[in-house]
């Protein structure tokens, strides 16, 4: 009489080869049940727009903070003196504002999968956040041609730390679309996830309100 020897199946290997029961199925996580439909190591669209989201309530805060120390200060009124705004400024204010108009331009154009005008939109965008910076450092050159400097007064204080920060951040904001820019031929051919586009076009909004609220602050109070 023979008997039938029972050979206990391979076990799983860390490379998924083998035969066992602890074979991970397609799109499970490895730790049991089905996992996420996202391989590991990749973050969704929406995580990367909630970090975002994330660095501009940061960014409102550190705006706050000024504000509040320019209305503090200047209720303290006897060495407030008001500056005469460069008219620059309204120009500017233009510029950056027709930038944000660029910026949708270019992602409608992305979504008609109308590469070319998406690339040149986006083209457009960068040289207008560039000629805004440059706009603002002729503006600190026209105040220090008056003599109005740093420290002249508290008011040219608030109004050179007001306009370096918001210039820093929107220097940042100029860099991310010129990354945009590099890889817009992926972007528009589908190789590369738009998720990057739409967080920098948060960003880039966000500047330019932020722009009008420190525009309009400083026209009126300082």
């Amino acid at each position: 009489m023979s008997s039938t020897v029972l050979t206990p199946p391979r076990p799983e290997t860390r490379d998924g080869r083998g035969g066992g029961p602890g074979r991970i199925p397609p799109g499970g996580d490895g730790f049991g049940g089905g996992g996420s439909s996202w391989p590991a190591g990749r973050v969704s669209s929406h995580t990367y727009q909630l970090g975002t989201w994330f660095a501009l309530i940061g960014i409102v805060m550190l705006f706050a903070g000024f504000t509040s120390a320019m209305v503090v200060r200047r209720g303290m009124s006897f060495d407030w003196v008001s500056i005469a705004m460069p008219r620059l400024l309204w120009v500017n204010t233009g510029v950056l504002l027709a930038s944000s108009l660029t910026l949708e331009f270019s992602r409608r154009s992305l979504t008609r999968n109308a590469a070319g005008d998406f690339i040149r939109w986006l083209a457009v965008t960068v040289a207008l956040g560039v000629a805004f910076l440059a706009g603002q450092l002729v503006v600190w050159r026209e105040l220090a041609a008056r003599g109005v400097y740093l420290s002249t007064n508290p008011s040219s204080s608030f109004f050179y730390v007001l306009t370096a920060a918001h210039g820093i951040h929107l220097l940042g904001g100029v860099l991310a679309l010129g990354f945009v820019a590099i890889c817009a031929g992926r972007i528009a051919r589908g190789v590369k996830r738009r998720t990057v586009l739409d967080c920098t076009a948060i960003y880039w909004h966000f500047m330019d309100v932020l722009w009008v609220y420190v525009f309009f602050l400083l026209t009126r109070w300082a």
